[in-house]
């Protein structure tokens, strides 16, 4: 399935005339055996895809809110290999499409080959690796290809035009246009040329753009999806998750769903 799997959950969203929604989740924050159910709750609750990430001791991309649920994930004993058996476990029941979010480190520390052969047989759909820049992406990106595995690429506000051709062009599954100049966490405002920005990478682009990095209120939503295909929502999300507050993470995902309210 992988990459058609991904465009199918697009592609529907987009003829309800809704936005996209995803979620970023810390795999095994609260433990393993709370993902299952962790999964299917944001699925009936209307996510679009769910971003998975996975604990690393080194997280480049990640805020405080993100890192503390990884420390809390790594203390459970949640491994690369461990939660990639978990998804397998549960795939014949799981109908979401699954992104992975990890670092090179631990797809070198598994062997790219087995990695993508193992992602597969988990279900996984998409791939992000946000300290993997594009003159680099080739040591992965066929056996990516060969496990019909998504390699979703990162633009940047500080990307140049040329760069973000370039991204745009490669990218698989949707484009994750990153709002800040700066790690994950919730922020109340944005860079005076995101709207511009994202605008941009809305006309360049083929597959849908996604917004994310400091995405946090159902106004945020609202707003950033005026310019581009829908948003990725993780440090507030992972923090609602943490506290159980499952109302205000309905409440953030109903703001994507433009349907419902015309």
């Amino acid at each position: 399935m992988g990459k058609e799997k991904l465009n199918a959950a697009f592609l529907k969203v987009k003829e309800r005339g809704d936005k996209a929604f995803v979620p970023y989740i810390m795999a095994g924050d609260g433990g393993l055996d709370a993902l299952e159910e962790q999964l299917v709750f944001l699925e009936d609750a209307g996510a679009t895809v769910v971003e998975l990430g996975i604990a690393f001791s080194d997280p480049v991309a990640d805020g405080p809110t993100i890192q503390e649920a990884g420390l809390r994930a790594l203390a459970n004993g949640v491994s690369l290999r461990a939660v990639l058996e978990k998804l397998k476990q549960t795939k014949s029941s799981r109908h979401i499409p699954i992104v992975l979010m990890t670092y090179v480190n631990p797809i070198y520390a598994y062997g790219v080959a087995d990695f993508a052969k193992a992602c597969e047989d988990a279900g996984v759909d998409g791939l992000i690796i946000p300290d993997m820049p594009l003159e680099e992406e080739g040591l992965v990106t066929r056996e990516l290809k060969d496990h019909d595995i998504a390699l979703i690429r990162l633009a940047a506000l500080t990307s140049t035009d040329d760069r973000i051709t370039e991204i745009a062009n490669r990218t698989e599954g949707f484009l994750y246009a990153v709002t800040v100049t700066g790690t994950t966490g919730a922020r109340s405002t944005f860079h005076d040329r995101l709207n511009e920005y994202l605008d941009r990478l809305s006309k360049q682009c083929e597959v849908p753009v996604l917004a994310g990095f400091g995405v946090s209120t159902p106004e945020h939503v609202k707003n950033l999806t005026t310019h581009c295909d829908g948003v990725v929502v993780g440090s507030r999300i992972v923090d609602l998750l943490h506290k159980g507050d499952h109302d205000t993470i309905r409440e953030l995902i109903g703001a994507a769903q433009i349907s419902k309210v015309n």
